[in-house]
């Protein structure tokens, strides 16, 4: 750990035993004794809105949490109720229909019964819409057309026949397409509509556990993903947006995006343009599969994402399909000696217990009826991804992007283990 990571993990752990906050849990005890529900806050009514509802799909590892615990074995969980599903495709081995009968619930043949059960009125208190998973298209640029926009259209037109909004949290991006990304936005501006979305990644556990404070003069950050470049890529943009913002300054927007292939990423390297020392430090805390030479893999299944903020910091985003089996993140920070760097850590047992945490961040949204984590981030991260793979569809064409100068101020929101599940849901 550099002295920056333990300068501020130090400073993180002071203010989390000043506030109260459960201490950093011990390898093997996950959530421990912090998921003990709150008893004095009554769980709020939501419509769980999915494309598909299958075993370990995020419909499962979200709404799951709340049907059936934190660690979906039946114990505490958030003070969420939900009280109706809409269900857009039903699958050979759909949970779905199971689960509505167990708890006693309808699943809708509408997204506005679903909102309003029947009635002229909103019957619920929030909205939780995930459309990730189920048999979709793919366009050119070989994005993954899920349903987010058509989701959330007939959400907020529920909302405006109704007269009333609840809060609404859009699993992953807003839109793979960035003009639907957009309407979304300003459909939910337009009608004051309480929207949050994201990955699950900026909540989930990291290694080691650390983070760099606002305002940090931060000059270059780089991230390495895996997976495919439309899906897995959005959570890298991600991951390395939830640093970024963090600069002094806070979030300006992006000035340009390019796609890079084959020989010309690591030329980027070589030349400077990208860091080299960044990288490294990126690639010595991102778990590897080793199936290949890190600069001979499939031109088509890997690519450097580069990007320039408006206020000229740099960022890059390895995607790394054959080589990584992770999420890593690195920064430069004016003053310092060395990188900051650390791993996205990605838990599989009990029940991916990352969601764990961006429920947490629901809940709270919806108790509150405000964000836990500002949804220009998420804006900002599938807007640059939409590009990056315009220019990949381009053969790597710079593209300047004045649509997405978009400023916002990050949220100082904890991450897991900081992020008490068992904490009072309003707080």
């Amino acid at each position: 750990m550099t002295d920056l990571n333990r300068a501020i993990s130090r400073r993180d752990a002071l203010r989390t035993l000043t506030a109260g906050a459960a201490l950093p849990l011990l390898p093997g005890t996950l959530f421990g004794q912090e998921k003990t529900p709150s008893k004095s806050v009554e769980p709020k009514r939501v419509a769980g809105i999915a494309s598909v509802y299958q075993h370990n799909s995020h419909a499962d590892v979200i709404l799951g949490k709340i049907f059936d615990g934190w660690e979906q074995d039946g114990g505490p969980g958030p003070a969420l109720k939900i009280v109706s599903l809409y269900v857009d495709q039903f699958p050979q081995r759909d949970l779905a229909r199971g689960l509505a009968e167990k708890h006693g619930i309808p699943i809708c043949s509408s997204i506005r019964e679903a909102l309003t059960l029947g009635s002229d009125k909103l019957a619920v208190d929030g909205v939780i819409s995930v459309g990730e998973h189920g048999s979709y298209p793919y366009n050119d640029k070989e994005q993954h057309l899920y349903p987010r926009r058509r989701f959330f259209s007939e959400i907020a037109e529920t909302m405006q026949s109704c007269g009333q909004v609840v809060p609404v949290f859009n699993d992953k991006s807003l839109s793979t397409v960035w003009e639907d990304a957009k309407w979304v936005y300003d459909r939910a501006k337009q009608l004051n509509i309480p929207l949050m979305a994201g990955s699950s990644l900026p909540t989930t556990f990291r290694k080691p556990d650390a983070t760099v404070p606002p305002g940090s003069p931060i000059e270059e950050v780089i991230s390495i993903g895996y997976g495919q470049l439309c899906s897995y890529g959005f959570h890298a943009v991600e991951i390395l947006q939830t640093f970024a913002e963090r600069r002094n300054g806070a979030e300006t927007g992006i000035e340009w995006v390019q796609s890079l292939t084959g020989d010309a990423m690591w030329d980027a390297v070589d030349s400077g343009e990208v860091s080299s020392e960044l990288l490294d430090a990126a690639l010595a805390h991102v778990p590897t599969v080793k199936r290949g030479k890190l600069r001979e893999l499939d031109p088509k299944k890997s690519a450097l994402f580069r990007f320039q903020y408006r206020d000229g910091v740099k960022g890059a985003v390895f995607m790394l399909q054959g080589y990584a089996a992770g999420v890593s993140v690195a920064c430069r920070v004016r003053g310092q000696d060395e990188p900051f760097a650390l791993q996205i850590e990605e838990r599989y047992e009990p029940r991916f217990p990352h969601f764990a945490y961006l429920l947490k961040g629901v809940e709270r949204m919806v108790h509150t009826g405000k964000p836990s984590w500002p949804v220009e981030r998420t804006l900002l991260t599938g807007g640059i991804l939409d590009r990056a793979l315009t220019s990949r569809f381009e053969g790597g064409k710079r593209i300047e992007t004045p649509e997405l100068a978009i400023s916002y101020k990050p949220a100082d929101v904890s991450y897991a283990p900081h992020f008490r599940l068992g904490a009072d849901a309003r707080t």
